[in-house]
């Protein structure tokens, strides 16, 4: 029932143009030889309905940027 997966993570990240991009990068890190792509494609929507994966990139270049900032 992935449906239901893609709109739970449909709530977390609002704009469906991130949500493919950042599943099809997710999908492409995250698959093992061996396993269906399609269980691999439910486990990264499941993962994205529980936390904002847009947001996690987001903070960690802030992160970066303040580092440089203090490092000069």
């Amino acid at each position: 029932m992935r449906s239901y997966l893609v709109y739970g993570a449909a709530r977390t990240v609002p704009n469906r143009y991130l949500l493919v991009r950042a599943a099809t990068l997710a999908i492409r890190k995250l698959h093992r030889p061996g396993s269906r792509i399609a269980d691999t494609t439910n486990e990264v929507f499941e993962r994205f309905g529980h936390a904002n994966p847009v947001a996690v990139r987001e903070s960690k270049r802030g992160t970066a940027a303040i580092r440089a900032r203090r490092a000069a």
